[in-house]
């Protein structure tokens, strides 16, 4: 109840702008996540990680849609260097987190554990899994996760709760700004030689 109220009552604001930017984003993500037969639910994942942004960069290094640190932006194919960083492309980061998110799914068989090794690492996770005498549910390993990730599942059950059910909670989406320029066109900030470019 805290996290659906800390979006209706605290941050109506956010998830008015989040509704608004759902529209760029969330027909391409369920496209994505039917071919990799992932539930749809999933999508409202990057609303947690970057309240779908995909220039936002964390404090620790982690950007784009799906919060992608640069390692393993590597790891799942997105070129990431000086020139060009691919954790910021719509696409090919939804490819790169719908990967991941199968792997970890993989793992636990749980889409709650997959989603708190996605914050946490698997590491983290294992841990705690031996730290409950191996349960195998997220909500019966949760205490023994890291406090972040003790709220992460809620969040984002809160969050896809909220998009499906915002008319109920009087809440009106933003009206999308969407600068098309930056969609189609790349800005540079420094002068760049042409064969980088090409």
């Amino acid at each position: 109840f805290s996290f659906i109220q800390y979006f209706t009552v605290r941050n109506r604001n956010y998830l008015k702008m989040v509704l608004a930017r759902k529209e760029q984003y969330f027909p391409m993500y369920e496209e994505t996540m039917k071919d990799y037969g992932m539930p749809v639910e999933i999508q409202h994942l990057s609303i947690i990680e970057s309240g779908l942004d995909p220039k936002i960069k964390s404090r620790v290094g982690a950007m784009g849609l799906w919060q992608f640190m640069p390692a393993t932006g590597r790891e799942y194919g997105m070129q990431v260097n000086l020139d060009v960083d691919e954790r910021m492309d719509p696409e090919l980061a939804t490819e790169a987190a719908c990967q991941y998110l199968g792997k970890l799914y993989g793992i636990y068989n749980d889409w709650n554990l997959a989603l708190a090794a996605y914050n946490a690492g698997p590491g983290n996770v294992n841990k705690a899994i031996r730290r409950s005498g191996n349960k195998l549910t997220y909500w019966e390993v949760r205490p023994f996760l890291p406090k972040e990730t003790q709220g992460y599942v809620p969040n984002f059950i809160a969050a896809a709760y909220l998009l499906t059910y915002h008319i109920e909670h009087h809440i009106v989406p933003a009206v999308a700004t969407v600068r098309y320029a930056e969609l189609d066109t790349i800005c540079l900030s420094n002068g760049v030689h042409m064969s980088t470019i090409s």
